[in-house]
């Protein structure tokens, strides 16, 4: 029995703030970076060691495969048509609450080689890179996971894993502009919106460097696939000033729900999967990937060099990647999906994504939206450092 539309709004509400509860945290980009470099050296840079290739008891595991998710991140019925499809038995937990969390909590066990408990983990593209440079891995068959080839081309080779050697994408999102068109009086395009003197005091800026920075500076024609740090220092002091000037009202992580709908900003940055809950609380809100670009994150599903189940993850995944069955997750998360030409599988479940412009954005909006690369560790250190300066974090 499909949800009501309530029922829907709430269940996403509850599965968006379930997934953004780190990302919209701040913690996105500095929580790890006080780990020592021993463990971060090839974070963006030269690693000492390489991902597994697999082998050993990797598939020591039978039939039985372990999945470690963020909480509400899965269709309900997904796993059991999996089952039912493959003979497999999936023991599924939606205990990955973080990604620096889940970091702490398993890279001395990965170091040694022990297992965690999971055959297949859904980390951000940010973990992957540092997952791979660290050797704690398991390189993917594509031969076993033919489905791939629905994968948009620019995933597969996504600067996290060229190539998707040891990752394939599960969702993506990303940070645009959301607005309140009957208080703005005008449709918001870019950046410069915000620093419009009509606006003043009831703007809000992202907390996070890279999400509340990213769209900054890519309108000051900054390239992030080779950001550096005098870029985020030239970003932070022109966010600085306006901030000085009384333009902005406050820095937030995912809270700005309440300040865009009772009318306290007018302007926010925001997550693209919250826009749902956004609009509604009041259909007057509009969002926007601005001119200039967004910035965007990607979740992966990857084998960790511990698995037990090589075969029954990389299965998992191709059966992931078959249209149908990926409508069926895009229905239930409201994410943006992976794949490429996804209109007809996602009319068979809900008409209404095809049309949704957050579930379905054109190529002309995903053109427009960068994902950061992987950072190295003191010049990432520095970038969380120099905007912290700015926002009181």
């Amino acid at each position: 029995m499909s949800p009501t539309p309530t029922d829907a709004t709430s269940r996403l509400a509850q599965a968006q703030w379930s997934r953004r509860r780190f990302l919209g945290g701040g913690a996105a980009l500095g929580g790890g970076l006080l780990l020592g470099p021993s463990l971060l050296a090839g974070c963006g840079g030269d690693s000492e060691t390489s991902s597994s290739d697999g082998g050993g008891d990797q598939n020591s595991g039978g039939k039985l495969l372990r999945i470690s998710n963020w909480p509400l991140y899965m269709a309900e019925g997904f796993n059991a048509k999996f089952e039912k499809e493959t003979g497999y038995t999936v023991d599924y937990k939606e205990n990955f609450q973080d990604n620096e969390t889940w970091f702490a909590a398993n890279r001395d066990a990965l170091a040694a080689g022990q297992d965690i408990g999971a055959d297949l983990v859904i980390p951000t593209n940010s973990m992957t890179a540092r997952l791979i440079s660290l050797g704690w891995l398991t390189k993917l068959d594509h031969a076993k996971i033919p489905n791939m080839k629905n994968v948009r081309p620019e995933l597969i080779e996504g600067v996290w894993d060229p190539g998707a050697v040891y990752s394939m994408p599960y969702f993506t999102g990303f940070a645009g502009l959301a607005y309140n068109k009957a208080e703005t009086g005008r449709e918001i395009t870019s950046v410069d919106d915000l620093w419009d003197p009509k606006f003043k005091g009831r703007v809000s800026m992202l907390s996070d460097m890279q999400d509340g920075l990213g769209m900054i500076m890519l309108a000051q024609g900054v390239d992030l696939a080779d950001v550096t740090v005098e870029d985020v220092q030239q970003a932070s002091d022109l966010v600085a000033e306006k901030n000085q000037d009384g333009q902005i009202r406050r820095f937030t992580g995912n809270d700005y729900q309440d300040d865009l709908t009772n009318g306290n900003v007018v302007i926010a940055q925001v997550y693209s999967g919250d826009v749902a809950q956004l609009q509604a609380d009041n259909p007057d809100i509009e969002f926007v990937v601005p001119e200039g670009g967004g910035t965007m994150f990607i979740d992966t599903m990857v084998a960790p060099i511990t698995t037990k189940n090589l075969d029954g993850a990389e299965a998992w995944m191709n059966f992931v990647y078959d249209k149908d069955n990926y409508a069926m997750l895009t229905d239930y998360v409201q994410y943006i999906p992976v794949l490429s030409d996804m209109d007809d599988a996602l009319a068979k479940v809900n008409p209404e994504l095809v049309d949704n412009p957050l579930v379905n954005p054109s190529q002309e909006v995903l053109d427009r939206v960068q994902a950061w690369p992987p950072l190295k560790e003191e010049d990432e250190a520095a970038m969380v450092k120099t905007y912290a300066k700015v926002t009181g974090g």
